[in-house]
């Protein structure tokens, strides 16, 4: 006798994450699955991460495939519990819309009713209608607003013809090319794709290397980025983390970085230059209340920038916890979606391997990012005589649509002028 049988659906993986895309099942139909591990891993325009099985069982169908983008709350396989999970196979379920077979007579076409919009004609299917607003999902509707895309316009190829994230991009890339198409003046040569040669590695980028990219690439394209420079005395940082290190080592198990005083200095900084801590939204600048800072941590094939919230309410060690949890549950892969959403800005931590100057690409939404270059000892002037200082360079990436050069300046000189009143007295708690 059969026993019962679990739909699987896509989880929500964070609060603004209504879809995702399958990357990789990790079970294959007949497989036992446990409850609350592993099961298969899913890409947002976030994070990836492992989706666990909400039941121990056998996996008797998967009815969404790898690459394919579903809507949180969609079926995607279907577990067998119970004491007939080893030996029974339930009859298939309704796959998604491309992948329903026409099966042959049995006596008479069997109408059962169907969970996915539009597919119960067995002729080709026109394009869906115009939707309503309140018929695409945040992301699309974001998406739409940021490319300006008209969302009537798309033909959609999600689940039931719903409009995807990667629908409106596709849509997007079509209508700019299309004016190349226009007689003009001879055109330049166009540049002709790199191939691979003989010993060459060729490496399939991962969706989150896409998605960064495409972020970046964004950035450039729609930032006016300017950028400035100031060097400020770690004197008295330096005092003050030598003079605290080893006990806070022993109290907390890690160790005492720089990088929490310089995000101290930058909460400090946009507390007294809110305009700063802000979004450029076309025709508004929204100025943020909450300081939420972006931290950016760097793995070996990917980048990720998980959030502080409220940073401004943290002590120096707070912030210390705070960024060390991120990290180690970045490198361990455990983070969440909403752990890398809500930035209002970020700092950037690229002195840890030796960078004097960086120009870094601000993230979109955001109004600059801060970047913290290495500590070296330098000769420096000292009240008409040379001494030998720990000297770092602070790098600031703005958005010029947000600030001007004196506000950008009066921002960098505050978190300067922070960095350099603290002194070994500087409470770290």
């Amino acid at each position: 006798m059969a026993g019962n049988t679990t739909r699987v659906t896509m989880p929500q993986l964070g609060e603004s994450v209504h879809e995702g895309t399958i990357s990789k099942w990790l079970v294959k139909p007949g497989d036992k699955v446990t409850e609350f591990e592993p099961m298969l891993e899913v890409d947002t325009d976030k994070v990836n991460a492992e989706v666990p099985a909400p039941v121990s069982g056998i996996l008797r169908e998967i009815l969404a495939k790898e690459g394919q983008t579903v809507q949180a709350g969609t079926e995607i396989a279907v577990v067998e519990t119970g004491d007939g999970a080893a030996a029974t196979t339930p009859a298939p379920a309704p796959t998604p819309k491309e992948e329903v077979p026409a099966k042959p007579a049995e006596g008479k076409p069997a109408e059962e009713p169907k969970p996915q919009e539009g597919a119960t004609p067995p002729t080709p299917q026109a394009a869906p209608p115009p939707r309503e607003r309140g018929g695409y999902s945040p992301g699309v509707l974001m998406a739409a607003s940021e490319l300006k895309v008209d969302l009537s316009k798309i033909t959609g190829t999600g689940l039931g013809g719903r409009v995807t994230k990667k629908d409106v991009q596709d849509f997007a890339a079509k209508s700019k090319a299309a004016p190349a198409a226009a007689p003009a003046a001879p055109a330049a040569p166009r540049p002709v794709p790199a191939t691979a040669g003989e010993g060459d590695e060729v490496i399939q980028l991962t969706r989150v290397r896409k998605l960064i990219a495409e972020n970046m690439t964004r950035s450039k394209q729609t930032i006016p980025h300017a950028w400035q420079t100031q060097e400020a005395d770690m004197s008295g940082v330096v005092a003050n983390r030598t003079a605290n290190k080893a006990a806070f080592q022993k109290q907390e198990g890690f160790s005492l970085t720089y990088l929490p005083y310089v995000m101290a200095a930058a909460t400090s900084a946009l507390r007294e230059n809110t305009h700063v801590n802000a979004t450029f939204n076309e025709t508004e600048l929204i100025v943020h209340r909450d300081i939420n800072l972006g931290i950016s941590v760097g793995m070996e094939d990917t980048l990720l920038v998980p959030v502080v919230r409220k940073a401004d309410g943290l002590s120096i060690a707070g912030l210390a916890r705070a960024v060390n949890d991120l990290a180690t549950r970045a490198r361990n892969k455990q983070l969440k979606a909403d752990d890398l959403s809500g930035a209002t800005f970020t700092v950037n931590n690229s002195g840890t391997f030796g960078t004097l100057f960086s120009y870094s690409v601000i993230n979109p939404g955001q109004a600059g990012i801060l970047t913290m270059e290495a500590i070296v000892e330098r000769p420096v002037a000292v009240q008409g005589m040379i001494g030998i200082k720990p000297m770092m360079y602070l790098c600031f990436s703005f958005d010029h649509r947000v600030l001007d050069g004196l506000q950008a300046a009066r921002f960098l000189t505050a978190c300067r002028k922070w960095l350099e009143t603290v002194s070994v007295e500087t409470p770290v708690y």
